[in-house]
């Protein structure tokens, strides 16, 4: 029986580079091309621009995304290198636009978490490729800092 490759993105992103955030959009966007109903794939994205932006603005170093498509659908992981788990807040009414990434990851994800590393962590996603946005959404375990409880 023959085996057939996973597609998937593996990008490292620089915190100095203000293509970091577009840049894998448009590479999400080329792995997608043919994935999903409509809109899943703009879901993906925004998901994604959050979860990389978070990476790059609030570690103050390089990133890598890695995302793949398999049976269950989509997984979007994004790795940095600082040890703080990240913490999903609601945003006040006088902070701007900043602060809902998690958010937004939270609601619109099947389900996401954090999984540590030796050096750093991952904050990833899954997206099932015909499920409404937020319909199934879970958090691995009932908690993303399952991990980081050890």
């Amino acid at each position: 029986m023959e085996r057939q490759a996973v597609p998937r993105l593996r990008r490292r992103l620089g915190r100095e580079d203000p293509r970091a955030v577009p840049d894998a959009r448009r590479a999400l966007r080329e792995l997608l091309r043919h994935w999903g109903k409509p809109g899943r794939s703009q879901t993906a994205e925004l998901l994604t621009s959050e979860l990389v932006t978070n990476a790059l603005v609030h570690t103050g170093d390089d990133a890598v995304l890695t995302a793949a498509l398999g049976p269950r659908g989509l997984r979007v992981e994004v790795r940095d290198f600082a040890v703080s788990p990240p913490r999903p807040r609601p945003a006040g009414p006088h902070e701007g636009t900043g602060g809902r990434g998690l958010v937004l990851v939270r609601s619109l994800a099947g389900s996401w978490g954090v999984r540590r590393h030796p050096v750093g962590k991952s904050v990833w996603f899954e997206l099932d490729p015909e499920e409404p946005d937020g319909e199934a959404a879970t958090e691995a375990a009932g908690d993303p800092d399952a991990e980081w409880a050890g």
